[in-house]
């Protein structure tokens, strides 16, 4: 009898049965979020909306409208310039992380001796970058780096980016172009410790391409070049979007503005306009992922 009625809760059609698994996949994140995450969301933004006095009779909250948005965007000289350097960074990083981590997901997903060691050394930062590890990191290794660049004279002043500048420019590239790939010398470190998880995703799709689609390929006498850009590149869009996604939000949540809102919050005791921040800062990224997804998702292929 159990057994019928676990195949009667199951739905029947291919749809249906996608939309239940995916339902029970979420459901953790779901609950997770009606218990413990819902109340301190509205508490917030309840915040927002007033302000905040505490005292020996406890905690006095009075309304005052959008008094708290208007400072955050008006009169406070951070919050601004934190966000657009925010956005800026993002929008400069991502098609570097993808270009980067699907080129190394490729590589990888080839045979050769050592693979799953290289494959755990390019997924090492992502370990490294929780905890007091991180803060041993940042203080010391990337000090360490840029004083050595300083007393060197830096990276960009060195011969292989500065050669590389100017061959590109003498061979015609436009000038923006050839700023934000010797830019992107400077921002290696940067870039490479935050592709690990990109890296493992599109590892995965590359491995889910059935083979009997390169074989038929090869046979028809396709090179490399061409099976990527034939068969690898459109089945791994959907991954493409994934990896967008989350690298904006991977770097919102190591952006600097975080810091601001915590400082204004717990060290100058103004909880209403750091939550006045922290609902424009959360505003700003979901109209920024609306239009990603929005954008990219009319150019991803799903195979049937």
């Amino acid at each position: 009898m159990k057994a019928m009625q676990k195949l009667t809760i199951m739905p029947k059609s291919y749809e249906g049965q996608k939309a239940f698994w995916g339902f029970l996949f979420v459901l953790p994140w779901l609950l997770g979020f009606i218990f413990f995450f819902l109340i301190p969301l509205l508490t917030s933004l309840r915040f927002s909306f007033s302000k905040i006095q505490a005292s020996s009779e406890g905690m006095k909250i009075t309304f005052i409208g959008l008094k708290n948005y208007i400072e955050a965007l008006t009169v406070n000289t951070n919050f601004n310039r934190t966000l657009i350097e925010s956005i800026i960074n993002m929008v400069v990083n991502i098609p570097l992380i993808i270009i980067f981590s699907l080129f190394l997901a490729v590589l990888l997903n080839q045979k050769f001796l050592g693979r799953s060691f290289a494959r755990g050394v390019f997924f090492l930062p992502v370990i490294l970058a929780s905890g007091v590890i991180l803060n041993l990191e940042s203080t010391s290794l990337v000090q360490a780096i840029n004083e050595q660049n300083a007393n060197s004279g830096g990276v960009t002043s060195g011969f292989g980016a500065f050669e590389l500048e100017r061959i590109m420019l003498r061979s015609g590239v436009n000038e923006t172009i050839v700023a934000y790939l010797t830019g992107a010398v400077d921002r290696i470190y940067q870039i490479v410790s935050q592709s690990g998880v990109q890296i493992l995703i599109f590892l995965a799709g590359i491995q889910t391409v059935p083979p009997a689609l390169y074989e038929a390929a090869k046979m028809e006498g396709a090179t490399g070049y061409e099976a990527f850009w034939k068969i690898t590149f459109p089945l791994v869009t959907p991954l493409i979007l994934v990896n967008i996604i989350y690298t904006i939000i991977d770097s919102f949540s190591r952006s600097s503005i975080t810091e601001l809102i915590l400082s204004t919050g717990f060290d100058n005791s103004n909880f209403g306009l750091s939550s006045a921040m922290a609902w424009l800062y959360f505003v700003t990224i979901m109209i920024i992922l609306m239009v990603s997804t929005y954008v990219i998702s009319k150019k991803v292929f799903y195979q049937e």
